[in-house]
This record gives C-alpha cells, structure tokens and sequence, in this order.
C-alpha cells in the first residue's frame, strides 16, 4: 500500500502522523511511504532522516493526497485537506465529529474511509488510541492550570502547592478516567489539595488505589459538581463519552458563581467541551474570560509537546497502521471488530452510532456498509 503523510496544517499544531521508525517497520512489510517535505519539522526530525527510513519526499501536501491510498495524520483534516480527499482513499487520524457538523459533512461527501483514532476499542473497553493523548493532556492540564492562576494571566495569583503557613490551592478534576488520573497524578504532585468527581465508582477506586488517600474521591451528582465548582481554584474537565459529544456538566451560571480569578481547563474541548461556557482555542490564543473565570481550553493540547505527544501516539497506532496496510482496509475492517469500531464513515455513509446520533444522519452498520 502507498501511505502518506502530510505535515499538519492546524494552527500550531506540530506533531507528525508517523515517524520515521514507524516508516521503515512499513517499508519492511513492504509498502510505500511518501512524507511532505517538512512534515517532521516539529518533533525535530528532517526530511533525510525519513528518507534513510525509506520514506519518499515529496514537496507538496496535494502530491501527498493525490499519490497515497491511506492518509495518516494527527489532527482532523481541515477544509483544505478534505477537498483532497478522494472517494475510497482511507483517512486514518484523529477525527472527533460528533461536535462538527461542518467536517462530518466534507467527509460523508469525500466518499472516503474515515477511521478516527479516538473511537477504536480495546478488548477491555479501553480506548487504546486516544489514551496516550489523554495521557499527555491530562498531565498538561495542571501545567496549564498553574500558569493561568498566575496574575499576569489573568488569574487569582496563588500557587498550587502554596507554602508553609500558606494553604494550597483547590483543584477539582472531572472524570477519573484516563485524563482525570494523570491530571490527579500532576496535581497530587504539585502539592495542591485535589478532589476527583466521578460517577463510576470502579473508577473512583483505581484512583485510590493509584494515589492511597491524598486525592479526596467524591461520586458525581449535581449537587457535589456544585459544591467543589464553586469552592476551586482551578478545575480541569475530561470527562468524555466515546465518539459523542461530551456532556455540560457545569452551566453558565455555574461558572458564574465561581471565585474570581479561578481557572478552568476543558481537556474534553475536542468533543464539544464540558463547561457550558467553553469553546475551543488555539496554542497562539489560549484563554479568554467569562465573567471573572480564565478558561483555557486548546483544542490540541498535546500538540504543546509534540515530539512526546508523536512518540506516544505512533506507539499506540502503529498496529493498527499495519494491519490496514497489510490486509487492505475492507478485511481489516471485517477481521478486527476493535478496529471496526473506529470506521465513522465508510463511502458517504455514517458508520458510528454517536455521531449519527449527534449530528441527525442515518445510522449504518459498518458491517453492511464495508459489504457495500
């Protein structure tokens, strides 16, 4: 198979789809990989060390798209990758549709085969794809915390961990999945006092398990979500609902009542947000203020670190890379149901139930749909 991969064209976005050793475990079952020139720029990694990997250079992200059977990316496609799609051609990235009608609609017209990196599955239900990202995110969402409660950024001015005679500040994390235990793992770090909100209780538990008594654990409902929003100095949102768009757990007025000064980091921003007030920003323009609340919520987090962040993510991805390249897209499909779990949209038809669900389009099985 003919791989590409194109270098990200999102706002400071600065991972790559593939490294270079990812490239030369394909080139040795066998398969072609063209990269566009500079594509490698952001992890630090030039156009000659993917050619010693065995990778083709080309100069353009059109030659990329024209020439290759599968795409592999980081990011969604933007609306000037999407025009470049082609109907059959396999795009295999991160793609989180159900709280973008606009992308959903390029690629049910592209004719395309949409595999998105966050709805693949694991055996144990994991989501083996999207957790490195997690990972990464939840981690960051305390370094992006500490830094926005500074003064300068429009913060309250107090340090997470405090200092003796000094109490630390509150940290009120949503979720206890995988963003939610890093981001506790940093916070519990940083010294600050650390409240989990979940509604699993199994989750919950792993959280303790991991981190004995110094996070306080408390089961999600309206009224303790209320009661630790509104006493925070910094909250962080991961929570997330596979291939859907996540749930408003705080409202406006919410958020509203919180201290002055508080900041709050929406890790689930890339499927919609969990804070009534969020909308995406960008690593150029990270914040912005509602009432008196800095929200900080980057669509990309992980693309702030982006040479961990592609490390991570092609340790993650690789297998599946393989298995399309070597089986062809149809039989991988048809053989691996985890995989098949991560087709959203197969030849104009949608293939996940959450984003038909969300965006009001007919659900098809991808089953029938790879038969079509």
């Amino acid at each position: 198979m003919l791989i590409g991969v194109p270098r990200e064209v999102k706002s400071q976005e600065y991972r790559v789809g593939l490294t270079p050793a990812s490239v030369r475990e394909l080139c040795a079952h066998g398969h072609q990989i063209v990269v566009e020139h500079d594509a490698g720029a952001g992890i630090n990694t030039a156009d000659s060390v993917y050619q010693a990997a065995g990778a083709d250079i080309v100069s353009s992200a059109e030659e990329v798209f024209a020439r290759a059977e599968m795409i592999v990316k980081v990011k969604e496609p933007q609306p000037e990758e999407r025009r470049r799609l082609r109907p059959g051609q396999i795009l295999f990235t991160y793609l989180h549709l159900a709280p973008d009608p606009e992308q959903t609609a390029e690629l049910v017209e592209s004719g395309g085969i949409c595999i998105a990196y966050e709805t693949v599955t694991a055996p144990d239900g994991g989501l083996p794809l999207l957790a490195p990202m997690s990972e990464v995110a939840g981690r960051m969402s305390v370094q992006a915390g500490a830094h926005n409660l500074e003064k300068p950024q429009g913060g309250m001015g107090i340090l997470l961990g405090g200092v003796a005679g000094v109490p630390p500040a509150k940290i009120v994390i949503l979720g206890a999945g995988v963003v939610g235990s890093n981001a506790a793992q940093a916070a519990v770090g940083s010294g600050a006092q650390v409240v989990v909100l979940d509604r699993n209780i199994d989750a919950l538990r792993r959280i303790e398990r991991l981190l004995g008594a110094r996070p306080i654990t408390v089961f999600s409902s309206r009224d303790n979500i209320e009661r630790h929003v509104l006493s925070a100095d910094l909250v962080i949102g991961g929570v997330l609902i596979p291939g859907a768009a996540a749930p408003k757990l705080v409202s406006q007025q919410m958020v509203g009542a919180m201290k002055a000064g508080a900041v709050v980091v929406d890790v689930a921003i890339d499927q919609g947000g969990c804070f009534e007030t969020s909308h995406p920003t960008t690593h150029a323009e990270p914040t912005y203020v509602v009432g008196h609340v800095v929200h900080y919520c980057v669509a990309n987090m992980p693309g702030g670190v982006p040479r961990t962040s592609t490390f991570a993510l092609n340790n993650a991805t690789l297998p599946y890379v393989l298995l399309l390249a070597d089986q062809g897209y149809r039989r991988a499909l048809q053989d691996h149901p985890h995989l098949r779990a991560g087709l959203n949209v197969c030849r104009g038809k949608v293939t996940c139930a959450e984003v038909a669900a969300a965006l009001n389009y007919p659900f098809h099985d991808p089953l029938h749909a790879l038969a079509a």
